[in-house]
């Protein structure tokens, strides 16, 4: 539900004011821009590595790059996002460990990602790790 109510308010923030001061859903005749075909292009789409039985380990924002993310899923991988999360690219994929249980950026270098694997929510699903890289 959170996520079609962000839509929506991204959606209604790319609207012009001029538009909002209009009737909502009036006849494409009367000149109003605010009708059903201004959100025809709309559809719910998921975004990022959260899917299904996806469970999320860690979250860290790059300091020097506020709209670099990445996140190590416990069901598999590490997604990074340079975009604040419009795209996800995985990048852990040829590594030997694919549950991931935290991640942090070094405070020296903000080019060098610290993973440790493994979950350490023990549950029926729980992966195991192999390991800091």
């Amino acid at each position: 539900m959170r996520s079609v109510l962000v839509a929506v308010a991204a959606a209604l923030a790319l609207v012009p004011q001029s538009a909002l001061s209009q009737r909502v859903g009036a006849d494409e005749g009367d000149g109003s821009r605010l009708n059903a075909a201004t959100f025809s292009g709309l559809e719910l789409r998921n975004i990022g590595p959260a899917f299904m039985s996806g469970r999320i380990g860690d979250i860290v924002k790059d300091p020097t790059d506020p709209s670099t993310w990445y996140v190590a899923v416990a069901s598999g991988n590490v997604w990074k996002t340079v975009n604040n999360g419009t795209t996800w690219m995985p990048i852990f994929d040829r590594y030997g460990s694919f549950s991931m249980g935290c991640i942090a950026i070094d405070p020296n270098n903000p080019n060098v990602l610290w993973l440790g694997t493994g979950e350490n929510a023990s549950q029926r699903s729980a992966g195991y790790g192999d390991g800091v890289y």
